[in-house]
């Protein structure tokens, strides 16, 4: 499918998620279309998740270069994590089309998309580097690698608004994932959503740590 699946992907990802829990479980969506609330979660899941998978394995994949020269090693995850940025480049310009047709505009918080793009690039690359380095003596790694972000997909507030966490104490520890901060970004850069509370702040300083 080349470069059409960058475009597939999300709008079919979008559909089965707005048939299942849009209309069928009737999910709240922050009083957004639910395709559109969807789709703001799924770019920057997809950006991640890409990054994720691919420095993961990066090490690996380019074991006959790290033994014939030397240079940072860390060159190579990070190569691997910018250049998933190719394919949000496109889906973004699909997310941009399905704003205009729910007559959706981006208001100044779009200033603030940038840095939730690098934050979720942040978050690939600081998880890829474990990734990669485990999977070079435990080649298991590379096939837990879809399990994990799979499951991590359903623990993000991706189908769900993330005000169906309890406040308190729930709240905190589901902000120790680092993507709730930036799908919270993402919605209140784009949509002008609720914006982000003290869960970005913690899944910021996660992703340092």
């Amino acid at each position: 499918l080349g470069i059409a699946w960058a475009v597939l992907q999300p709008l079919l990802t979008t559909v089965v998620f707005t048939i299942i829990f849009g209309i069928l479980l009737g999910t709240p969506s922050q009083e957004l279309p639910y395709p559109l609330f969807a789709m703001t979660a799924l770019l920057p899941w997809g950006l991640f998740s890409t990054a994720l998978q691919r420095s993961s394995v990066s090490l690996v994949g380019n074991a006959n270069l790290i033994t014939k020269i030397y240079f940072p090693r860390l060159a190579i995850p990070l190569s691997s994590v910018f250049a998933a940025l190719v394919d949000f480049g496109v889906s973004f310009v699909v997310l941009l089309l399905v704003m205009a047709y729910y007559r959706y505009w981006p208001g100044w918080n779009m200033v603030w998309l940038l840095p939730m793009v690098l934050l979720a690039l942040l978050t690939a690359l600081a998880v890829g580097l474990w990734l990669s380095a485990l999977n070079v003596q435990y080649r298991d790694v590379q096939h837990m690698v879809p399990f994990l972000t799979q499951l991590w997909m359903y623990a993000s507030p991706i189908v769900y608004p993330i005000e169906t966490i309890p406040e308190g104490i729930w709240r905190t520890l589901y902000g120790l994932n680092p993507m709730v901060g930036v799908i919270q970004g993402f919605r209140w850069a784009l949509l002008g959503s609720d914006p982000p509370d003290v869960t970005m702040l913690i899944s910021v300083v996660v992703v340092l740590v």
